[in-house]
């Protein structure tokens, strides 16, 4: 456990509680990415979900009851089995191949937030039907198994669902609140949790709570557009070199 680790872990861990605990999760599996550069992608992965269940403790109480119930359910009705098909996947991939699967997905989210932004998507534009969240959910369970980066897909089907953002957070909460307590068991079956990662966390605890606490409160107050630009280039560079990674 090196000071390096510790380091990136706090940052992690306070960009996971904010983006979780204000801005719809959309950006918290940039902590996995950032931290699969300086260690194994397992290790990262294993670091980083007791500290997305913490948060989701922490945030599940002001959204209470607040979420859109036809689209939880469908995404959670997805989920489940996404979930399993990522475990099968992440028992055949090696690192180099999760490090090519992380940083594309950050690569991936990137892009689709900036076609989104200059509005060549609209949102609620073109309402997907209720059914549409399963398929929706498969994918999210998938992604958030392998690199803890569900908020894209189910991005897609809620912003299409013209929720507020209020009841699109609350959603998003619940969701992975599931989708957490679900992956916890095979994460476990795997190894991903060890005696380091465990003693990781608990001093990353702290920073993660107090991130999301911030995040509750800059739901109402801060401007995204500052979060998120941030958060764009560290997830551009952060793939790039986990793809530079896993090829040479």
């Amino acid at each position: 456990m090196s000071i390096e680790v510790i380091a990136i872990g706090v940052f992690a861990a306070l960009l996971a509680g904010v983006s979780k605990g204000g801005f719809g999760s959309g950006a918290s599996f940039a902590g996995a990415a950032i931290l699969a550069l300086f260690v194994s992608p397992a290790m990262a992965l294993g670091i980083m979900l007791p500290i997305l269940m913490l948060i989701d403790v922490a945030t599940l109480r002001p959204y209470w009851r607040q979420w859109g119930r036809v689209e939880v359910a469908m995404l959670i009705l997805g989920g489940v089995p996404g979930i399993g098909l990522g475990m099968l996947f992440y028992r055949s991939a090696d690192a180099d191949l999760l490090r090519l699967l992380i940083g594309g997905i950050a690569l991936i989210f990137v892009l689709w937030q900036t076609v989104l932004k200059a509005r060549v998507m609209r949102r609620g534009q073109a309402p997907l039907p209720g059914w549409s969240g399963v398929l929706a959910g498969l994918v999210a369970g998938f992604t958030s198994f392998v690199s803890h980066a569900g908020g894209p897909p189910a991005a897609v089907y809620l912003l299409s669902r013209g929720l507020d953002k209020t009841r699109y957070q609350a959603t998003t909460v619940l969701m992975f609140f599931v989708f957490n307590i679900v992956k916890a068991v095979p994460y476990g079956m795997l190894g991903l949790f060890t005696a380091e990662t465990l003693t990781i966390d608990l001093i990353l605890a702290p920073f993660a709570l107090f991130g999301a606490w911030v995040g509750v409160r800059a739901h109402r107050i801060m401007p995204e557009r500052a979060f998120f630009a941030v958060t764009y280039v560290l997830l551009t560079i952060t793939g790039i070199k986990l793809i530079w990674d896993g090829l040479f």
